[in-house]
């Protein structure tokens, strides 16, 4: 699928973009091109210059950052992005560089806004701001969320929160009570989105099959009691 109205369903499947007033979700979609990328391509770097909106439509994107010394650099991935998430939305409001990098983790395809064309519209139908700025206060809710659990959960509650926020899309579904059953990540992305050792995210891990929780495969984790999994986050 070339054409952007082809992903509507996708879109609308998403909180954010379902309540929008009818006119903006039409404009984003006038607006939008096609993009995709193959597994490992960069969509942008920290310090580019602002590029746009963005909706992941097939695949996913992880967000990340690098840090410490020349000899003791760290890396820290924040977020994996998949179907129907938005993002990108923090330099549509200040016009500065990007804040992190967004690689593709897989073949992915999104859905694009560009940077000047939003801005133009935006410009003519200012009444629009105010819902672009709930997609931006949303992201900071979830970040909110996780710099608490940081500070105050043990890392095995850490983790299973992690997994049941991504079972449940990040509460970015328009369908209530809606979860996936299958979560497509490593346990080397695991251990570096919850800051925590590959070794430590494996000893979990396992406890949590052991509780039958959880099933893991290479590349995979299966939620197997999900409102069990809930319940052992506190």
């Amino acid at each position: 699928m070339t054409s952007p109205d082809s992903y509507q369903p996708i879109l609308e499947s998403g909180r954010w973009f379902a309540q929008l007033p009818p006119a903006f979700a039409q404009a984003l979609v006038t607006m939008a091109h096609i993009r995709h990328l193959q597994t490992g391509e960069v969509l942008f770097l920290r310090g580019n210059a602002p590029c746009g909106l963005y909706a992941v439509v097939r695949g996913a994107i992880s967000i990340s950052g690098t840090g410490g010394k020349a000899d003791e650099v760290r890396a820290a991935l924040l977020i994996r992005l998949e179907p129907p998430h938005w993002f990108g939305e923090i330099s549509v409001f200040d016009h500065s560089a990007r804040t992190h990098d967004a690689h593709a983790t897989e073949p992915t395809t999104l859905v694009h806004i560009p940077h000047e064309k939003l801005q133009a519209w935006l410009q003519a139908h200012p009444e629009h701001w105010h819902a672009l700025a709930l997609l931006l206060t949303d992201k900071l809710r979830a970040a909110f969320v996780a710099m608490e659990d940081l500070a105050l959960l043990p890392a095995p509650q850490r983790l299973a929160r992690r997994l049941v926020m991504m079972a449940e899309g990040y509460g970015q579904w328009t369908a209530q009570g809606r979860s996936r059953r299958v979560i497509d990540i490593s346990q080397e992305q695991l251990s570096l989105m919850l800051a925590i050792t590959r070794q430590t995210t494996n000893q979990i891990l396992k406890d949590l099959q052991a509780r039958q929780l959880v099933r893991v495969q290479r590349g995979e984790v299966e939620i197997l009691d999900l409102p069990a999994l809930r319940a052992f986050c506190h």
